[in-house]
């Protein structure tokens, strides 16, 4: 008799885990399945600009240099300018700021360039700097605004 309740504990354990197991394994694989269903707007949505880099680009921009600013960094004053060149974002140069050398310089440094290659202002933030991240992406956003 005292030998059966370490056993019965054991399979109680067990059972727990081999439900536990089976309830997270399709939530594992509900994002594989889930972005083949056409209906699921937010995922076919998500998923455009990833599998297709040109996605953005039905939205044509006016050739041009647009200028924008963003206050919603470390500090206030972000400006960026915009150049869009056969309806596309060319170039993106933050010409003005008053972020943190060292941290938000590394936003400052890398997200232009991933907006010119995503054609999007939906690029991964830097981590550590999501401040000026957020800043960058507001300002295009609003440069980009100008030039529909």
């Amino acid at each position: 008799m005292k030998n059966s309740k370490p056993l019965i504990i054991l399979i109680a354990i067990l059972m727990a885990l081999v439900i536990v197991a089976g309830c997270a394994s399709p939530a594992a694989n509900e994002p594989s399945t889930s972005g083949d269903t056409p209906n699921s707007s937010e995922t076919s949505s998500a998923a455009e600009p990833q599998t297709e880099k040109d996605s953005p680009a039905t939205v044509t921009y006016k050739d041009g240099t647009y200028e924008g600013t963003s206050n919603a960094g470390i500090n206030p004053g972000l400006k960026v300018s915009v150049v869009i060149k056969d309806g596309k974002i060319a170039e993106v140069n933050v010409i003005e700021h008053n972020e943190t050398e060292g941290i938000g310089s590394v936003a400052l440094e890398r997200l232009p360039q991933a907006i010119v290659e995503a054609q999007s202002t939906e690029v991964d933030s830097v981590t550590g700097a999501s401040l000026s991240s957020a800043a960058i992406k507001e300002a295009v956003n609003n440069a980009l605004a100008l030039a529909k």
